[in-house]
């Protein structure tokens, strides 16, 4: 695939994120693919994010994903974004607080045939869970 059309599946599942469409993952994330960085608990394939992103905008419903820089090629697109929201429902144990959240993150995705078929990534929990005000513990 060109690095065109790896682009434009990876805008198709950051709209999708945006959207709340989560059922489309499953024309965007091939059912093999590998997360090199899954969140606890969550499975493989269109499912993990599906249900990684429900959860996810439970906790923060109008959450937006904002891509800063993105940088791609024949395989791979990698990006810089920023995700915003509130905190209106529970997130890692922790009930709503209504406070707002601005983390920032990164991520690389490898494409074949249109589809993600591998990922690595990071973001900053932690610093979601200091804006809300969760009680962190560093040993």
């Amino acid at each position: 695939m060109s690095k065109q059309s790896n682009i434009a599946a990876q805008q198709k599942f950051g709209e999708a994120v945006n959207s709340r469409n989560f059922k489309a993952f499953n024309d965007l994330v091939a059912a093999d693919s590998i997360d090199h960085d899954p969140a606890p608990g969550q499975v493989a394939g269109p499912q993990g994010y599906i249900d990684f992103f429900t959860k996810l905008s439970s906790a923060f419903p109008d959450m937006k994903l904002a891509v800063e820089q993105l940088v791609a090629d024949d395989e791979n697109v990698s990006f810089a974004y920023t995700l915003t929201g509130t905190h209106k429902g529970d997130f890692n144990g922790i009930p709503a607080t209504n406070k707002s959240i601005e983390a920032r993150g990164m991520q690389i995705s490898k494409f074949e045939n249109g589809k993600m078929i591998e990922r690595w990534g990071s973001s900053d929990e932690l610093g979601i869970l200091k804006q809300i005000g969760a009680s962190i513990s560093l040993h």
